[in-house]
Parts: structure tokens; C-alpha cells; sequence
């Protein structure tokens, strides 16, 4: 690591030695999504308290919503935060889908210790100039590098598309040697956004591309894979929204046996952003329907925040493995 790592200063890590770890212990690094302060301290929190490492992980609009300036501080108080709890989780800071290498360096230049450069939307070869461009700043500065191959359908933030192209493995070999990656995300048929997929009454979610996984693995033994579009899209929260007003009809995701079995491969990243804000707003819905009175931020934000809470803890024990594992 850099002695100038810019990231020092405000107590995150790299995810090197935690993807090394997962990769050993057979269990996925959770990288959860936020922009606010209750989703921070509800991801800390459950982590801590399930003992659970984590990558914080924000997208260029919710870093810019929150404010590029005070984002590195609202993450340095998380970690004191953490801290004070009297734990010592590794907690990481990443950018997720940076699409610039403006954006990619700002972050790292303001304490990111991680940064994701999506160039899938390019050809094969802008990607890979574009990736190793990121990869020769970042290593400089003891930053880690996630690169993508491969489209996920869907829409979330900034990222958006209408059909998935998955990942050829005869591809994944190159990039990884010609750009320096430390990470790839990979298209095997999740995707963005609470509206994964188009199902008929009563049909399931297809299964994701194993073979296509178990390829790569072949052809890059011990490289750190990332799952993107991973929310399951809990029935229960999609439920209580729609019952207190809102629009969730045919909303569903990834199963949690998928995500699973996915933990226990190469994949040592699963990125979980959907779900986060679908068990907060259910929440909130439920409060402002029961007691159209409230108009306190605390009686209403505080419980969301404990919803959060609570589903992390569940997501780390029983879906990524995470747990106890700090």
C-alpha cells in the first residue's frame, strides 16, 4: 500500500486482504449502497453488530446528492462510529459505477478506498484503456480497482439498459491481464433496480448463469469476482409498500439460495442497494399512512433506519456468509 494512501486518514481499507479472505472462508464481502445518514449508520450497525466486514459503497449521483465534500467526513464518523461500538470491522470505501477517470480520481483523491470503473457500455477495447487508466492512478495511491464486463439490464441511479449481454469468459483473461484490475464484475443474469425480471403469475426467476461463472473461475483461478444487482426484492417490504399506497406490482429479485450458492464460489463481492431502500420506504409508507399527523424526521427515519438494521444482519448471516467473519 502507498505510504500517501489518501484513504488513511479517514480509517477505511482496500478490499485486498478482504477479498482474500472471502475467497478462503467461502463467504461474499457485503457492499451495501447509501446516501444518507441513516443508511450509513443502519449498515454499520448491523455489520458491527453481526460482525460482519463491509464495503460502503456510493454511486456518482449519490455521492454528489449527499455532497462530494461531505461524504469522506460522514464515512470518517461511521468508522469512529464503529469504533465506539468497540469494534474493529475492516470497512471500506468504494465508488460504485464511476464511468469517468475525472470521477474515479476525485474519489480517490478524497479518500475512496476502492473504486469500480464501469467501461461495459464501450467496446472491449475503450474498456480496457479506460480500466487500466483508472488501475495505473489508483495503485499509486493504494487504491483497488473494479472493472466490468458485460451488461446488467435494468435501472438503478445513473445506470441504466434495456437487455443484459452476459460476460464472455474467452474475454476475461485480456482484460484482466491488459488493465491491472483487482476485481471484475461480471454479467451471469442479475440486474439493476426492485423489477429484475418479467414473470407470469406463478413463475420464478431464472437461474443464474452458473456455467458461465464456473468458466471464469477456470480461466482465472483465485480472481475476485463481484455480483452487481443482487437484491433479492423482499416480498414482505414490496408487500407492505403497495398495502400503505405505493406502486410495487411484479417487483422481485434475485433468490436468495442463488445468491447463496454464489457466495460460496469466486464471488467475493454481492452488491445490495434495492433492498436497503425498499425495507426503509415500506417503513416510512406505514408510519405516514397509521399517523398522517407525523412530521418529525426522527419518528419516521428512526424506524426505517432499524428496519435496515435488521435486514443487513439477515443478509450477512444467512444469505453472504459474512457474519463472524470480521
Amino acid at each position: 500500500m502507498a505510504a500517501s494512501a489518501p484513504y488513511e486518514k479517514l480509517g477505511v481499507v482496500n478490499t485486498k486482504e478482504m477479498f482474500r479472505k472471502a475467497m478462503a472462508g467461502k463467504y461474499a464481502i457485503p457492499a451495501y449502497n447509501f446516501n444518507n445518514m441513516e443508511q450509513l449508520q443502519a449498515i454499520v450497525t448491523g455489520c458491527v453488530q453481526s460482525g460482519s466486514p463491509v464495503i460502503l459503497q456510493v454511486s456518482g449521483s449519490a455521492r454528489k446528492y449527499a455532497d462530494g465534500v461531505m461524504m469522506p467526513y460522514m464515512v470518517e464518523g461511521a468508522v469512529a462510529m464503529a469504533r465506539k461500538m468497540g469494534s474493529n470491522i475492516p470497512i471500506a470505501l468504494h465508488l460504485d459505477h464511476g464511468n469517468t477517470f475525472e470521477l474515479a480520481k476525485d474519489c480517490i483523491d478524497s479518500g475512496f478506498s476502492s473504486v469500480m470503473i464501469d467501461g461495459s457500455h464501450h467496446s472491449f477495447e475503450e474498456n480496457i484503456r479506460l480500466t487500466a487508466e483508472v488501475v495505473e492512478y489508483a495503485h499509486t495511491k493504494g487504491v483497488t480497482v473494479e472493472g466490468e464486463l458485460g451488461v446488467l439490464a435494468g435501472v438503478e441511479d445513473e445506470v441504466s439498459a434495456e437487455v443484459s449481454h452476459y460476460t464472455q469468459p474467452e474475454e476475461v483473461e485480456e482484460f484482466v491481464s491488459r488493465t491491472g484490475a483487482d476485481s471484475l464484475a461480471i454479467s451471469i443474469g442479475t440486474s439493476h433496480g426492485a423489477h429484475k425480471f418479467k414473470l407470469k403469475p406463478g413463475q420464478k426467476p431464472p437461474t443464474l448463469r452458473f456455467d458461465i461463472l464456473e468458466e471464469i473461475e477456470k480461466l482465472l483461478p483465485g480472481y475476485p469476482i463481484v455480483l452487481h444487482g443482487a437484491s433479492s426484492v423482499s416480498p414482505e417490504h414490496v408487500a407492505m409498500i403497495n398495502q400503505f399506497g405505493g406502486n410495487l406490482e411484479s417487483a422481485v429479485g434475485i433468490p436468495a439460495e442463488q445468491l447463496r450458492r454464489a457466495a460460496q464460489s469466486a464471488v467475493c463481492k454481492i452488491n445490495i442497494d434495492s433492498d436497503g431502500r425498499l425495507a426503509m420506504t415500506a417503513i416510512i409508507r406505514k408510519i405516514f399512512t397509521e399517523d398522517p399527523t407525523e412530521f418529525d424526521p426522527r419518528k419516521y427515519l428512526g424506524p426505517a433506519r432499524d428496519e435496515l438494521i435488521t435486514l443487513i444482519k439477515d443478509k450477512n448471516t444467512n444469505v453472504l456468509g459474512s457474519a463472524s467473519r470480521a
